[in-house]
């Protein structure tokens, strides 16, 4: 992939160094990122960490209870999909300008020798463990990893990278911490992380690295960095075409879920039998929720009675993916990688109950 003179520049005996507009255009993202995440997560968690340490009692109830308890099918989608965008509003909005800034500010050059190990493993490790700052759900980060994809990025570090923000959010494990039995914690963790390399290595082997992007993508990305327009005009340009591209289909599918919602029996047999257990996790899998969603469902499912492999399927399943994020990075990722993804996050969901369990 050509770099483009915006990338690069001589730099006497030593060759080619990177140009002042790519340093100064790829700081400024990360600064605006950085003021725009303790704006929508930093300082919202850290002030919600304080209470709970104070109260240890989770304050507020899931937002599927708005669409359940509407008087129509079509109140409760509209119900439910104002109250989860207010929920997200933000961390979407910081989603767009971080998916929209790598796309157009930071070469893409870079972003590809970030995120391209040797191994999937340490793909998916790495991957992992930047995802933890920004803290997204699964949708949110939806946007970011379709960027991913278009600058070149390999599937396996984008899978764990658009996986690790909902499943592995520190945010959200000190909230279990605190407001949930340690056991809760540790099956979050331990699976979570197994889920982030596990997805990135079933990605790698379905989508090797040497592969690249679909082609609609890599067409829309030839000479991307050779454009003579300028940053601001290209960051607009890739923040419009990602949000008329994105949202109105996200919105559509919130919309659906919480149509679904209403309709969905409130009353599933809590005690595991094999039904209701495939019905939970269908539900879960597709179900949208915004950060720390599944808390009071977690804590509403315990005070039920029900069973460890019902709370292990919550515990994962619900934060991993949703149909909206399905639907959103399903091009970007393949269509067959996204099904391999939701087929491991339900496994995952089975071992959190075992772990769970067991512990």
């Amino acid at each position: 992939m050509s770099t483009g003179p915006a990338d690069l520049e001589l730099g006497g005996p030593g060759g080619l160094r990177p140009s002042r507009r790519a340093v100064v255009s790829t700081a400024v993202v990360l600064v605006v990122v950085a003021i725009g995440l303790s704006w929508a997560k930093w300082w919202p968690y850290a002030h919600k960490i304080d209470g709970l340490v104070g109260t240890g009692a989770w304050s507020g109830s899931s937002p599927l209870d708005v669409a359940r308890d509407a008087p129509s099918v079509w109140t409760g989608a509209w119900d439910f999909t104002v109250a989860y965008t207010q929920a997200v509003w933000k961390a979407l909005l910081v989603g767009l300008v971080l998916a929209a800034g790598i796309d157009a500010l930071v070469p893409r050059r870079w972003v590809q020798r970030l995120l391209t190990r040797r191994s999937t493993t340490s793909s998916g490790l790495l991957a992992g463990a930047l995802s933890l700052p920004s803290m997204m759900c699964t949708c949110c980060a939806a946007p970011v990893a379709v960027s991913l994809r278009r600058s070149g990025v390999p599937a396996p570090s984008v899978v764990a990278y658009w996986l690790g923000n909902p499943v592995l959010n520190p945010a959200v494990l000190v909230f279990l911490a605190l407001v949930g039995p340690w056991q809760w914690v540790a099956a979050r963790l331990l699976v979570g992380l197994a889920l982030v390399v596990g997805a990135a290595v079933l990605a790698g082997r379905l989508l090797p690295v040497r592969v690249t992007p679909p082609s609609g993508l890599v067409e829309e990305a030839k000479g991307e960095d050779d454009r003579p327009d300028g940053p601001v005009t290209r960051f607009a340009r890739s923040l419009g075409r990602l949000s008329i591209t994105l949202v109105p289909e996200y919105l559509l599918l919130v919309a659906l879920v919480g149509a679904g919602a209403h309709l969905a029996p409130a009353d599933l047999d809590l005690g595991a039998g094999p039904l209701a257990l495939v019905a939970l996790a269908v539900v879960a899998l597709l179900v949208v929720i915004p950060t720390a969603g599944e808390i009071p469902v977690l804590l509403a499912l315990a005070a039920a009675g029900a069973s460890p492999w019902v709370l292990g399927l919550a515990l994962l399943l619900l934060p991993s993916v949703s149909l909206p994020s399905l639907a959103m990075v399903g091009r970007a990722l393949t269509w067959r990688v996204t099904a391999a993804v939701a087929g491991l996050t339900v496994a995952s969901g089975v071992a959190a109950g075992a772990v769970i369990a067991v512990l």
